[in-house]
């Protein structure tokens, strides 16, 4: 059984990291609510932001917020998946201040992998970015496993950034499928917890806050973590090769002498 965890106590589990040598000075200050379950975080933080900044001439958000939940019982992922969210795993909805000129803006989704990844690698993990929406674990002598998803979207309003959306699932002491790793094995039960992962995974939204002008090192530090397949892609009946991470955050695919760009579906809403 873990500890239950509180607004309060994830607060000052981020203070108590302080500056992570990849984020911001001094931790930011978060608006969180952490819930014992809900049916998704998603839709309680999507509540939370309507009452807030209701309408089309609100302001652009100035804050970070955040809903977490021990436990989900009906979130989604991408494309409308189950995202299984039992206890023991960080289960978050975060809305994130980000810059309002989408061409001076990094990919939301790149950036908050970037972050998290370096708040995991500090705990000596070997984590890799899997396009477009996973973070794996490394493991010797077998394949990497889904460690988290990430689920990023933007608001936007004539063409202009409001805010960054992410949803985040974090594997630390729950069951797991087949294909997904938790952290128990690395870490040891206390230190999979959710209290002591969760103030992690706020360091490093901050740290994608803090990069979000920055849209060619948030690539850089993507590409150099993008875990590639070694098998084809088969799209449309041809096979497609992914050579790299393309700058606008699509994947760069090759087949024989001819070059595309796949690209997310998920990012704009």
């Amino acid at each position: 059984m873990t500890r239950p965890l509180s607004a309060g106590a994830l607060a000052a589990g981020r203070r108590r990291l302080g500056p992570t040598g990849h984020g911001p000075v001094a931790p930011l200050a978060w608006q969180l609510r952490v819930l014992p379950v809900c049916a998704s975080t998603e839709r309680q933080l999507d509540a939370w932001l309507d009452r807030r900044l209701p309408g089309r001439d609100s302001p652009a958000l100035q804050a970070p917020m955040a809903v977490l939940a021990e436990h989900q019982r009906f979130a989604q992922g991408q494309q409308g998946r189950t995202w299984l969210s039992p206890p023991g795993g960080v289960w978050l909805s975060a809305a994130l201040p980000w810059p309002a000129d989408p061409v001076q803006a990094a990919v939301p989704g790149l950036a908050a992998a970037v972050g998290v990844a370096l708040q995991l690698e500090a705990l000596g993990l070997p984590v890799r970015i899997k396009w477009p929406n996973d973070l794996l674990l490394e493991r010797p002598g077998r394949p990497p496993a889904k460690l988290a998803g990430l689920l990023p979207r933007l608001r936007l309003r004539g063409g202009r950034i409001r805010w960054a959306r992410v949803g985040l699932g974090l594997n630390g002491c729950n069951p797991v499928p087949p294909v997904g790793v938790n952290l128990v094995a690395a870490l040891g039960r206390a230190g999979a917890a959710p209290r002591r992962l969760a103030p992690r995974v706020l360091a490093g939204l901050e740290w994608a806050m803090a990069a979000a002008g920055q849209p060619e090192r948030v690539w850089r530090l993507a590409d150099q973590r993008l875990w590639l397949p070694p098998q084809p892609l088969r799209i449309h009946g041809e096979d497609w090769q992914p050579l790299a991470l393309a700058r606008d955050g699509g994947l760069l695919l090759a087949s024989g002498a001819r070059r595309r760009v796949l690209q997310r579906s998920f990012e704009g809403i």
